[in-house]
């Protein structure tokens, strides 16, 4: 399966961190998996504003390609201001309903609070069920203490529970491939 480990962010390193750990793990998986780590900050973004899709840049038109061609999705989120970046849900709005369909997601998000974890439930998985994607229920959410000062990722509870998710998700992609989207 071709998974696509999206970092939702243009700023921070934070999330990149988390999503090669991530990839380490998937990487470990009985079953061999091609990753891709795509980084929104090497994209020039455009606003998603209605257009038809061929209207949008390069960039946008390569970006959506990668999401919808893209079996599973592992997606890192910051959260500013108590939500998810303006960026993200950029991205969100340029993919088609139908492309993610029955698709497995994991979510990994951090936060300056604990508190903030709240935004994976209110604000990043009712736009992924609005999707229909097939969201593992053990998201990973971290904050600042579970990292060095350099952006490193120091905290060993955090690495069993990425751990964790990485095999949750590894059957949830088994399950996707028996599903027939209704496209």
């Amino acid at each position: 399966m071709k998974i696509l480990l999206l970092n939702g962010t243009i700023v921070g390193k934070k999330t990149r961190t988390l999503l090669d750990e991530i990839q380490k793990y998937i990487q470990q998986l009985p079953t061999k998996h091609e990753t891709k780590i795509v980084d929104l900050e090497n994209y020039e973004l455009q606003f998603v504003d209605g257009r038809p899709a061929e209207k949008y840049n390069d960039d946008m038109k390569e970006l959506i390609k990668e999401i919808e061609e893209a079996n599973a999705y592992v997606i890192a989120t910051p959260v500013f201001q108590g939500s998810i970046p303006g960026t993200l849900k950029n991205v969100f709005d340029a993919v088609s309903p139908l492309a993610m369909r029955y698709k497995p997601v994991s979510i990994v998000a951090n936060g300056g609070t604990l508190q903030h974890h709240l935004v994976v439930e209110n604000q990043l998985k009712p736009i992924l069920n609005y999707f229909r994607c097939m969201v593992t229920p053990n998201y990973v959410y971290t904050h600042t203490n579970h990292f060095s000062t350099q952006g490193e990722l120091t905290d060993e509870d955090v690495r069993n529970r990425l751990k964790e998710m990485t095999v949750v998700f590894d059957q949830y992609m088994q399950m996707s491939q028996e599903l027939e989207p209704d496209k």
